[in-house]
């Protein structure tokens, strides 16, 4: 009896495997169309339900992305699931979240506003090869794959896989057949100009769909005796759609995608099945087609059953064909649960190894999720220090290898950083500011760093500041500063009447700090100042004035936004004891010693699309005799908003302010780029000259309605402020923070 059963069994996997020797060969062409691609995992849906097995993969751009997971050994469910919750619109961004970056970092893209990637070299201006360094696209692939391994050759996957990309070069397609199947996925839909170019083995790849957006030629290459091809390209737009330089560009586009599509369906034979999902019209950048986009593809693969039909196998067949396939993909799959036993570090900049390895943070003999070695690169990127970062692995008979890649800016070392900002409230005069910053960067092998500051506008300011990082972890650093600053205030007094004043100073400082972790840092350091101040109104009154002494700063900053934040802290802490010596005009007493608190917290909650902010600050100083010229002001929006900006300015402040907001933007209008807020404030506070007056019966009450949205360039907002006693402000600011 057994050895009958053993015959019957032997017969039965002969049969089958004499009857995938003697059946066609399917190739599966998968063309590039953005957004537009879950047509094909529609198709991938139907195919299987048909039976038909699939042995050698061709894609394009997001053809490149469906196929490889397919080819992985992903299931079309498995697929479909991943793009409908993937946050691909993130990918249109590479933009460091703020509270990922070290509070130096912070302070200076609060200042430096303008997300421009600028850099200076020979007297030449460098920009990057794309706008976008594809960090987050990397993200969201390796979300997609998992900790797959790198492949000696696509061969060796479920179903033999090829992507297409375009050599920048020469024009000339590229098929990538083996190394990590996220590189390959990036380089053949990476859009020129768009996102920036791959540079793999030697070449500079783009977008496969330039050159060859349906790669019909290359499945039949593999091995393929009949050809399904899923075209998804988008449809030339009509004259009256033409109507601007944007679009002029997409159309141009298109004409390349298709002239490529083009001759490739020459290539097609009467054997061979073209599957065109009627997905011509939608966007390639609207991720919101997704489900759609899938639907139409299905569909477009039912109403082709009865070609696709005599492709199919038996059960029996096509379920030993899948199973066959699924144990050649465990063998990776599995290897993802090894420790590893090695990290390799390929680092293409200046940044010193240990602060790398600091910030990646995971261990020899670890095991590792995909979520892991997410956060950890997202740690290493948040240095702010690299174009881009990522991560492959390799197999050995001991455990995996994770090889960590870090590449330096290519516009850098020497990095021009701008910041802009407009205020008005219609009441004082309207504030415009300009800031620009030359640094240059990796100037020893801890990272130094030189950087000059110009500021134009409300504030004019010149400074000079040289950077050092005092260990290679950059825990401990060392500043060193000097500069002239002039200031002009509009100021009100008892009377209502605004007064002009005007200081001048030139400013020295050295400095040192140290980082308990990207959140807090102490610094304690010696300032100095020398100047001139002029009232404009009091017969131009001028007076010179000196001052230096020591500080003592902590400074807590975890908000996600400096602007409309929703969540996070941002405390700072700072004392000042300073020797003030002023002539006989501003102040007729003998030089005195001052010693200044000041202290200015924000924090923000948030409860789905509604946030509670709150807002504290206060400041005081110790001093004989009244007058300091080390002020602080209120005024302006959030600040007190129904007075102008910075028009209240006394030794002394005291300030808080309640701030409700609600996204609009997310919640009703489903914005999902950008949030729309609308908010309420209601705020409290004064300054006093001399601290006998203090008295907290004379604080001012305030408050303000408006609308704003955080953008990449900064915040905008308009509203109205309003004060007890019928001070009013109508105010829109642009740019900068107003905080």
């Amino acid at each position: 009896m057994f050895r009958i059963i053993s015959v019957i069994s032997f017969l039965l996997i002969f049969s089958i495997e004499l009857a995938a020797q003697e059946r066609l060969k399917v190739g599966l062409v998968l063309g590039g169309g953005g957004a537009k691609g879950s047509a094909h995992v529609g198709v991938l849906k139907e195919l299987e339900q048909l039976n038909i097995p699939i042995d050698y993969i061709a894609g394009t751009s997001i053809g490149a992305y469906v196929g490889g997971m397919y080819a992985l050994g992903y299931s079309p469910a498995q697929i479909e699931q991943v793009m409908l919750d993937s946050n691909w619109d993130e990918g249109y961004s590479d933009t460091i979240p703020r509270n990922s970056l070290n509070v130096r970092n912070k302070q200076h893209r609060d200042t430096y506003n303008l997300p421009l990637r600028l850099g200076i070299e020979e007297q030449q201006l460098k920009i990057p090869k794309g706008l976008l360094a594809g960090q987050n696209v990397n993200r969201l692939l390796r979300s997609s794959t998992n900790l797959v391994r790198s492949f000696d050759s696509f061969d060796d996957l479920a179903i033999p896989f090829r992507a297409i990309a375009t050599d920048l070069v020469t024009s000339h397609a590229v098929i990538i057949s083996s190394g990590s199947i996220i590189d390959a996925m990036q380089a053949s839909a990476a859009v020129p100009g768009v996102v920036q170019p791959i540079e793999l083995e030697g070449k500079t790849l783009v977008d496969g769909g330039i050159a060859n957006n349906l790669p019909i030629d290359v499945v039949k290459a593999m091995g393929a005796d009949v050809v399904i091809a899923v075209d998804i390209g988008s449809s030339l737009a009509q004259k009256e759609h033409i109507q601007n330089s944007v679009d002029v560009l997409m159309q141009l586009s298109t004409i390349l995608t298709r002239a490529s599509t083009e001759h490739q369906l020459l290539k097609m034979t009467p054997e061979d099945i073209l599957i065109r999902p009627d997905v011509g019209a939608l966007s390639t950048t609207d991720w919101a087609v997704l489900p759609l986009a899938l639907e139409r593809g299905q569909q477009a693969a039912i109403e082709k059953k009865s070609q696709l039909s005599q492709l199919s196998m038996e059960e029996a067949q096509y379920l030993t064909l899948k199973q066959q396939a699924f144990e050649r993909s465990e063998v990776w799959f599995a290897s993802m649960n090894r420790p590893l036993v090695a990290i390799e570090l390929n680092n293409q900049s200046s940044v010193h190894n240990d602060l790398i390895l600091r910030e990646f943070a995971i261990k020899q003999s670890a095991l590792v999720t995909e979520r892991d070695v997410q956060d950890a690169i997202d740690r290493v990127y948040g240095l702010d220090a690299f174009e881009t970062v990522d991560a492959t692995f390799k197999e050995t008979p001991t455990g995996r290898i994770l090889l960590l890649n870090t590449q330096a800016k290519s516009w850098g070392p020497n990095f021009l950083d701008v910041g802009a900002s407009y205020q008005d409230d219609f009441q004082s005069d309207s504030v415009l500011s300009l800031d620009i910053a030359y640094t240059k960067s990796g100037l020893n092998q801890l990272g130094a760093q030189w950087r000059n500051q110009l500021s134009l506008g409300y504030e004019k300011a010149l400074k000079s500041e040289f950077y050092q990082p005092l260990n290679s972890t950059e825990d401990f650093y060392g500043i060193a500063s000097i500069g002239y600053l002039k200031e002009e205030r509009r100021l009100k007094n008892s009377e209502s009447i605004y007064v002009d004043l005007q200081k001048t100073s030139l400013l020295g400082q050295v400095a040192a700090g140290y980082y308990f972790n990207n959140d807090w840092v102490v610094e304690v350091g010696f300032a100095a100042e020398s100047g001139e101040l002029r009232n404009q109104d009091w017969a131009k009154q001028v007076s010179d004035y000196n001052q230096q002494g020591y500080y003592l700063s902590l400074n807590f900053d975890d908000l996600n936004s400096i602007n409309f934040p929703t969540d996070g802290n941002k405390f700072a802490f700072t004392v000042h004891q300073r020797q003030e010596e002023y002539d006989d005009y501003f102040a007729p007493i003998e030089d005195a010693d001052s010693l200044q608190l000041t202290v200015d917290w924000r924090g923000a909650m948030t409860l789905n699309n509604h946030a509670l902010v709150g807002a504290a600050s206060f400041s005081t100083i110790d001093k004989r005799g009244e007058f300091t010229a080390n002020v602080t002001e209120l005024g302006g929006f959030l600040n007190l908003s129904g007075y102008g900006k910075n028009t209240l300015i006394g030794a002394h402040k005291a300030f808080a302010a309640v701030i409700y907001q609600y996204d609009v933007g997310r919640d009703i209008l489903n914005l999902s780029n950008y949030p729309l807020y609308s908010g309420l404030s209601v705020e409290a506070g004064n300054v006093w000259s001399l601290a006998e007056q203090i008295d907290l019966d004379d604080l001012l009450l305030s408050g303000s309605v408006y609308l704003g949205t955080d953008t990449g360039a900064g915040p905008i907002a308009l509203g109205v402020g309003f004060a007890k006693g019928g001070e009013t402000s109508v105010f829109i600011s642009l740019g900068k923070n107003w905080w």
